[in-house]
């Protein structure tokens, strides 16, 4: 095969990947679209549709109204939250090359977690806007903790030891959050309910104070799609097609943590999403970042309304957080990945 048919074949390729993502964009965003309405119409009350028509115009005259409205703000923030924690799973991944990286089992949401309940307990801090950069500060000093420690000892920073090291340290901290939380009983009930995390009180006021940190987290996510295919290559290489490597990966690490610092925040600590889509949308896109950073933020806003609307199905009338639901489903993932990936260094 000559090398003008092996250009040929190759812009042929890409021309039918293309068509083929393009396809499942929308077909993703329908779903989205889907879900968020499905969000809006089930709840732990059940409501009519001229209800949900009715609230969806502000109007809040019946109780199934004012749940339908209840409802509204909850929906947005969870997909807010699920596409900032689904693009900074992939991103974190492609950083490290590393396929269990995730915000929740490397402890960064943890320590983000962590930084807020000692601003809170210690420190008086109780401004809502304080806490995001509590958050965002505690999660880039918990994923720096969590990289020089799985640096230590023989041999390079490999998958499994960054996992166990980002364990470790979770548990860590965990205990450590609940060490601060449990002599304060006038912070107890609400920090340990945060902890499990979820969305069940979202507020337009909150969804405002991380718009514009979840924006530049985007925008700078958007920045670096393209940097970390060359990345993808080598470092060696990259830097010898004269890409700043250095400059790359912080900006990439900086927008992961704003994105999961953010979302904590307001959130609480949601594990396994970042850690499942990126992996389900690489089967979908290939590993492109253009193509798979977008459809994990797609994918992450979906993953998280299907276990919101679980959550308030499952136990009526009461709820389960989103942080349970998605646990069911990452923590089988997870053990399925580290087997896997044990086999592969043996």
């Amino acid at each position: 095969m000559n090398k003008s048919t092996m250009n040929k074949s190759h812009s042929l390729n890409s021309e039918i990947q293309f068509k083929r993502n393009t396809f499942a964009f929308f077909v993703s965003a329908a779903v989205l679209v889907a879900l968020c309405l499905l969000s809006i119409a089930v709840g732990t009350r059940d409501v009519s549709w001229p209800e949900i028509v009715a609230a969806l115009q502000g109007k809040m005259e019946t109780m199934g109204e004012a749940s339908v409205a209840m409802r509204i703000p909850r929906t947005i923030l969870a997909v807010l939250a699920g596409s900032a924690l689904g693009l900074s799973g992939a991103i974190m991944q492609s950083i490290t090359r590393n396929p269990l990286a995730d915000p929740g089992i490397l402890g960064v949401n943890i320590g983000a977690a962590f930084f807020v309940v000692i601003g809170l307990a210690w420190f008086g801090i109780n401004q809502p806007d304080s806490y995001i950069w509590l958050a965002i500060l505690g999660s880039g000093s918990t994923a720096l903790f969590v990289y020089i420690i799985s640096s230590l000892g023989r041999g390079k920073s490999t998958p499994l030891k960054y996992a166990l090291a980002g364990a470790a340290t979770s548990v860590a901290l965990s205990s450590f959050t609940m060490a601060v939380i449990l002599p304060r009983n006038d912070i107890a009930g609400g920090a340990q309910s945060w902890q499990i995390g979820g969305v069940g009180g979202a507020t337009f006021d909150s969804i405002q104070l991380i718009l514009p940190f979840l924006f530049v987290g985007y925008l700078m996510s958007a920045m670096v799609a393209r940097k970390l295919n060359i990345l993808a290559l080598g470092e060696d290489l990259a830097a010898g097609l004269g890409e700043k490597v250095v400059w790359t990966r912080s900006m990439a690490w900086l927008s992961a943590v704003i994105l999961c610092g953010a979302t904590t925040a307001v959130c609480g600590p949601i594990g396994f999403v970042g850690l499942v889509i990126p992996h389900l949308c690489r089967l979908i896109v290939g590993v492109d970042n253009r193509w798979l950073l977008v459809f994990s933020a797609l994918s992450g806003a979906s993953l998280l309304l299907i276990a919101d609307v679980l959550g308030r199905i499952i136990s009526r009338p009461s709820e389960l957080s989103v942080g349970v639901v998605t646990a069911f489903v990452g923590a089988p993932f997870f053990i399925w990945i580290v087997r896997r990936q044990r086999v592969k260094e043996l």
